[in-house]
């Protein structure tokens, strides 16, 4: 198969628009020649995941891309960089390597997009509609664009995010398409009480299984109650992006493209099935704890950034529960923390003990230092990512239980909603 350009791509290639912008359609057509795509798609948004720091190598890219005149061509969003701009005092990084962040941070926003430092765009006020052809990175907030908005893009990553930014444009694959979107592995709920099944753990955990079983796999999950929360489907999908590919989950009666099984498997019979119940969620609560029950050197929530109504749930836990024996950190968006400080609901959450992270996230970034006990978080991304990136161990559990055992300085079970009482 061929790609075929546009008269405009091949203007933009050729170096109209100047040698930044023709930079990133060679690097945007290399990628879609090896995805396979025939054609290109215009893009209305992007959310660039690049902006956190690895490396020299990832500095390089957007400060040439900047020096070469290359500016966004679509409204860009950006996700978490290696510092918390509004509260630096909380990140413990070297001097050389916090200037080299913030100069990488500064860069993408000389590329002309929105310094909104969240991997949770689709928080923001302007959010993609069903149908609406974007380019998103970041795994969490691909997964949530694709199942809950209905919006369409792939599973972009650094500069390949930057390249559509750029140029407007995305290989016609995948998700952006009609069969790509098609749900192949069915599986089905079954046993689950509705706490459970609605708590935002219980969704976390079924996401981990999902993502272990699907792989790259578009599945469609049915047994779920009907009209699940925003929160609890950002938790599934969340969790189903870390431990596995997926960029998309259907789930019948609560996402837009799956009024049905059958409407989510297109009509076709799926190609595998999968059975979860109370003990498999179990399973994967447990699998998720590299630590066992006993005492806690901290909490964090909010991964990926928490919303308003997770910061009202936090700020009602911690009030019932009294004083903190251990650090609870949680992280959210700068946008989110702005409209609790107008109304005085951030500066109650620090009164209870809460640490508020914005712009990062504490498993990505050395914020949670000096800690040697366990850390419980109810994020099944962070109990899965902070292991390896910050040689913690982990115990994950729901936010109640994490506030609860927060304040008891040692890691506490609600046994009777996971079965187990």
């Amino acid at each position: 198969m061929t790609l075929e350009l546009s008269r405009a791509d091949r203007a933009r290639l050729g170096g109209e628009g100047g040698p930044g912008v023709a930079r990133a359609m060679r690097i945007l057509v290399a990628a879609a020649e090896a995805m396979g795509a025939t054609r290109l798609l215009d893009i209305t948004r992007a959310h660039l995941d690049g902006c956190l720091y690895h490396g020299r190598a990832s500095l390089d890219f957007v400060e040439r891309l900047v020096a070469e005149g290359a500016r966004v061509l679509v409204p860009t969003t950006l996700n978490v960089g290696s510092l918390d701009l509004l509260h630096p005092e909380l990140v413990r990084l070297d001097p050389a390597t916090a200037e080299a962040a913030r100069r990488l941070m500064d860069a993408y926003v000389a590329l002309g997009a929105r310094p909104t430092w969240t991997c949770a765009p689709y928080l923001l006020e302007d959010r993609p509609a069903l149908g609406e052809q974007v380019a998103w990175a970041e795994s969490n907030a691909i997964v949530f664009a694709n199942s809950v908005l209905g919006a369409r893009t792939e599973r972009y990553g650094d500069f390949l995010d930057a390249c559509c930014a750029v140029t407007g444009r995305a290989p016609a694959v995948g998700l952006h398409t009609d069969e790509g979107r098609r749900a192949r592995l069915l599986v089905r709920v079954r046993g689950v009480p509705e706490p459970l099944a609605r708590s935002t753990a219980g969704l976390a955990a079924l996401g981990h299984l999902l993502g272990r079983a699907a792989g790259h796999e578009v599945p469609v999950v049915d047994g779920l109650p009907t009209a699940l929360g925003e929160d609890g489907l950002k938790a599934l999908g969340a969790a189903a992006a870390s431990s596995g590919a997926v960029g998309l989950v259907h789930v019948v009666g609560s996402t837009p493209e799956a009024p049905s099984v059958e409407a989510a498997l297109g009509g076709r019979p799926p190609l595998r099935e999968l059975s979860i119940g109370p003990a498999e969620l179990r399973r994967a609560r447990d699998e998720l704890s590299t630590a066992g029950d006993g005492r806690i050197g901290a909490v964090s929530l909010g991964t990926p950034h928490a919303s308003e109504r997770e910061l009202d749930r936090i700020l009602e836990l911690a009030r019932h529960v009294g004083s903190l024996a251990v650090p609870c950190f949680v992280n959210t968006g700068r946008s989110t923390l702005a409209r609790l400080e107008a109304d005085g609901r951030a500066g109650a959450l620090r009164s209870a003990g809460i640490t508020v992270v914005t712009d990062t996230c504490t498993y990505v970034t050395p914020i949670l230092q000096g800690i040697e006990q366990p850390v419980m978080t109810d994020s099944a991304k962070w109990a899965w990512y902070a292991p390896g990136n910050l040689g913690v161990r982990v115990v994950f559990g729901t936010t109640e239980e994490c506030l609860r055992s927060a304040a008891a300085g040692r890691a506490w079970r609600d046994e009777a909603l996971w079965g187990t009482a």
